[in-house]
């Protein structure tokens, strides 16, 4: 199917659609229209606001095609009432050529879809990335509407979680060094994407993951970067930052910072496994302090300042 087919259809199509699997009921009250209307998203307002092409003519009750007028002969069932029945209109024509296939799907839509994220996946912060925002949330929206929702989020759980595998390995592969940098990076790298894939999939979200699965879109793609990236490394990567909390700057505060608030946004029981670093930037993590402990809290902090000094911070 043609680009310009695609863009040209705008959002009316959609609204053809009658309840579904997918949908909840997108009649001219449902919850679609809602979406469409000034009310809607900032993002969907731009990109949706467009009308969309008449709805396809409806038959009546006694059979003759809305809109079609049937000439003499029609009411005497003649050779009239046939081409009476099979005069479609222009808008139902046209609504007929844009249907999405499953071969449409998977070789027009999807590789949009796809090139997308690969991008979106692996941008560095700043960059521009350059895709029609437009286009994809366009291709998502028609895709939900022609009952794609399924096969497209399995393919996007696919495709992210083979783009995570990569990165998992690629973490295995690093230097001690430089393991915590670039645990930093996976992870910041992983949740920037997630800011512009999610919305870009609202429509799948809303009327499949949400309504079909009970789920929500970024709660499945967190736990992805946890089950594929996180659990894998929790344990090489603990003992590190552990290492580096004891020797003052030997990793930025903003990457420790970064990490260990990411951890806990993941899997907020891994606090366990370090409470005392978790409680530095995690608020409440460990119970209120005592007045028996004050002498060993200013002892704490005697420590520290020498140890800025050592590394040339004065008072």
């Amino acid at each position: 199917m043609e680009e310009e087919s695609m863009e040209e259809e705008g959002g009316g199509g959609c609204e053809a659609m009658m309840d579904d699997q997918n949908h909840n009921n997108w009649g001219a009250g449902g919850y679609g229209r809602h979406l469409l209307g000034p009310a809607a998203a900032p993002l969907g307002d731009r990109l949706l606001s467009t009308p969309g092409p008449e709805l396809p003519a409806v038959p009546e009750a006694n059979g003759v095609l809305r809109g079609c007028e049937p000439g003499g002969a029609a009411g005497k069932g003649g050779a009239g009432a046939i081409a009476a029945a099979i005069n479609i209109n222009a808008s139902t024509s046209k609504f007929l050529m844009n249907v999405i296939t499953i071969e449409d799907y998977k070789s027009t839509y999807w590789p949009k879809l796809d090139s997308a994220i690969d991008q979106l996946l692996t941008q560095s912060p700043g960059d521009y990335i350059p895709i029609s925002y437009e286009q994809i949330y366009s291709c998502v929206y028609k895709c939900v509407c022609q009952q794609h929702s399924e096969q497209m989020y399995s393919d996007l759980i696919k495709k992210i979680t083979n783009h995570l595998e990569r990165v998992s390995k690629e973490l295995q592969a690093s230097p001690q060094d430089l393991y915590i940098e670039r645990f930093n990076v996976a992870l910041g790298q992983y949740m920037g994407a997630l800011q512009s894939i999610v919305p870009l999939f609202i429509y799948m979200n809303k009327f499949y993951i949400e309504t079909k699965l009970n789920r929500d879109l970024k709660d499945d793609l967190i736990k992805l970067f946890t089950e594929h990236v996180a659990e894998k490394h929790i344990y090489n990567l603990m003992p590190l930052l552990l290492e580096a909390q004891s020797t003052p700057f030997q990793i930025t505060p903003s990457t420790m910072a970064n990490i260990v608030k990411g951890l806990y946004t993941l899997r907020p029981e891994w606090v366990q496994m370090a409470p005392a670093l978790f409680s530095k930037f995690i608020p409440n993590i460990l119970p209120p302090a005592v007045e028996s402990e004050l002498q060993e809290y200013a002892a704490q902090d005697q420590k520290l300042q020498r140890e800025l000094m050592q590394n040339g911070f004065t008072r």
